[in-house]
């Protein structure tokens, strides 16, 4: 009997913040005709930001995944000085205004600094440009990729790699055929988690690049120039999107239990 009222608190409370979840989507999708939906779809502005943004996306993983998983790597299996520090730092975009750190990446990167003015002997410009919004998405979400690639490596035991360097295997060797393939669940997950935050990113991009507009900034700017009718439809086809971002996650990550049966 006390177990029960138990679980009907609970139930109470997690219905609660279910609701608080649900119910500003819900309301999105109610209050928002299909008509609107549709003609949001051929508006070009709409789907020109929301390619663009899916892809800078997508190159900025990409590229920043090349470096995050050997870095994680190292974390995962080295002690060194301060790492508790490094592991601080690189969580740090996470919990800093995601205006600041725009700023921030700004101050390194605007025309007048060491690296503007290398990008600029080179033709082109990290302000106002394509270059720019996958820096600034890339800054907010590779902790998340990190820290995935880091619990996945976390999970290998050591032990595997070390019998498979003792048979004669280089620890190049040994990384790509028992660390990564034994990881590979967290690390993609990483990789999605990494990919759909960049794509939601607002404050960071706004700050360098206003221009080409991805769609967090052109739902603002809708919003702030012709009122919330005019921004809750592309509003709401970006959250379908994401949506099925997060299908597609769940669907890849999930654990293939009958072949483990």
């Amino acid at each position: 009997m006390k177990n029960d009222r138990t679980y009907l608190i609970f139930s109470i409370l997690g219905g609660l913040v279910l609701l608080f979840i649900i119910a500003p989507l819900l309301s999105i999708f109610l209050s928002t005709s299909f008509k609107d939906v549709s003609d949001t779809i051929k508006d070009s502005e709409v789907t020109e930001s929301i390619w663009l943004t899916i892809f800078i996306s997508m190159v900025g993983t990409i590229l920043f995944a090349l470096g995050s998983i050997p870095l994680a790597y190292l974390i995962s299996r080295k002690q060194f000085f301060l790492k508790r520090f490094f592991i601080a730092v690189i969580n740090l975009p996470i919990v800093i205004p995601h205006s600041a750190a725009g700023i921030a990446l700004l101050s390194v990167l605007s025309r007048n600094t060491l690296a503007g003015k290398f990008a600029g002997q080179l033709g082109f410009e990290f302000v106002s440009s394509p270059a720019g919004i996958m820096l600034a998405m890339s800054f907010v979400s590779i902790p998340y990729l990190i820290t995935s690639a880091i619990d996945g490596f976390n999970a290998v035991p050591v032990k595997l790699e070390r019998a498979a360097m003792n048979l004669g295997a280089s620890p190049w060797r040994a990384f790509f055929t028992i660390a990564l393939p034994l990881a590979w669940r967290p690390i993609l997950s990483g990789l999605i988690l990494m990919w759909a935050r960049g794509m939601s990113e607002f404050g960071a991009v706004i700050i360098i690049a206003y221009h080409p507009i991805t769609t967090p900034v052109l739902i603002w700017e809708r919003f702030n120039t012709f009122g919330l009718q005019y921004a809750k439809p592309v509003s709401l086809l970006f959250i379908c999107i994401c949506l099925a971002f997060f299908i597609v996650f769940r669907l890849l990550t999930k654990r293939n239990t009958d072949a483990r049966g």
